[in-house]
């Protein structure tokens, strides 16, 4: 952990924030101002999102491919969103950027694809399983391995994380192969969304995504572990004086971090193909999302996914031909010239 101070916003955020010390705390004029200009900003961003929709109908040789690519853009943005939960929150409070996190979302994959196929467990009811495995998973790497970079050079812990990183994937690699699977879902039909047409494994992901948001929201908020968590984010220090076991909360923010990532996978399981580097695109993804959402801010994160899943979709109504990523960047680097704390990030 770094030694400058983390605030904790009420709207689930973790990121850094100015100093908290009495002499350099706000004014209420400040606040007025700071709450007038989070909320100036909020509101550019549905003017802007909403602008592309109208120019996406207008670009689009039919409204039902607008229509669809909106539905499709939001239906997996939740995912991303979620993927990015997990991400955020343990940047925001251990300091580590977490390259690992995509090839634990790909161990989840197998973890499922396996239940699936010769346990014959239902995909989603598999989340009973990958989710708590995850988190054993996340904690033991963070105690076992993790601990004895805090506090050390950033470098050490991007270096350290990308090593699990490709010791997970060539461990599935060499126990599962490099033939590629997939896990179907019974009754995965088309369903129709507002005139688009979605499958039903996608608007369950969605779903599940949203609760499981909803849910980690609710830790952060309402429980002893929450508050303890946000504690420790906003001052380590402070956290251990008032008797917070910060070595414990560092490994269960980590392990909850991680069985984000080990949901995620299985709810994208009956929609992609599950092989080794398949988590290695959703890292790529969650890392845009996270500053794009403003880095260690868990509902940033949700909100940066959907705009994401958006900019995916109608990067092929404005862009056809292109690759999906190209709209992503555009969006990424446009953000990081114009707003370079997130969107719902605060500044230093």
């Amino acid at each position: 952990m770094v030694n400058d101070p983390q605030g904790v916003t009420s709207s689930g955020g973790l990121a850094p924030e100015e100093d908290a010390s009495p002499d350099s705390a706000p004014s209420a004029g400040q606040l007025r101002r700071l709450g007038g200009g989070v909320t100036r900003h909020r509101l550019l961003l549905v003017a802007v999102v909403a602008v592309a929709v109208l120019l996406a109908y207008v670009r689009a040789d039919s409204p039902v491919i607008a229509t669809q690519a909106i539905v499709t853009g939001l239906l997996i943005g939740g995912v991303y969103g979620l993927v990015a939960m997990g991400l955020t929150l343990i940047f925001g409070v251990l300091d580590i950027v977490n390259f690992a996190h995509g090839a634990f979302l790909a161990v989840a994959l197998f973890v499922t694809w396996w239940l699936v196929s010769s346990v014959g467990l239902h995909p989603y009811l598999t989340m009973l399983v990958t989710a708590p495995v995850m988190f054993v998973l996340g904690y033991a790497v963070q105690r076992g391995i993790l601990s004895g970079a805090m506090g050390k050079p950033l470098e050490n812990q991007l270096l350290i994380t990308l090593g699990i990183s490709l010791v997970l994937e060539n461990a599935l690699l060499l126990f599962f192969g490099a033939n590629p699977r997939a896990v179907r879902l019974p009754g995965n039909q088309a369903v129709g969304v507002f005139g688009a047409v979605a499958d039903l494994s996608r608007i369950l992901a969605f779903v599940g995504a949203l609760v499981l948001a909803g849910l980690l929201f609710l830790v952060l908020q309402r429980t002893r572990l929450g508050t303890a968590i946000r504690a420790v984010a906003a001052n380590d220090a402070g956290a251990q004086l008032v008797g917070i076991d910060t070595r414990r909360i560092y490994a269960l923010t980590f392990a909850i971090g991680t069985a984000c990532a080990g949901a995620a996978g299985t709810l994208v399981a009956p929609l992609v193909t599950v092989e080794p580097s398949t988590g290695a695109l959703f890292n790529i993804v969650a890392f845009v999302v996270v500053v794009i959402g403003g880095m260690g801010n868990v509902v940033g994160a949700l909100v940066g996914g959907l705009v994401i899943g958006l900019a995916e979709q109608l990067g092929g109504v404005f862009l056809p031909g292109q690759s999906p990523l190209l709209s992503i960047f555009i969006v990424f680097v446009l953000v990081l010239f114009l707003r370079p704390q997130g969107l719902l990030g605060r500044s230093s």
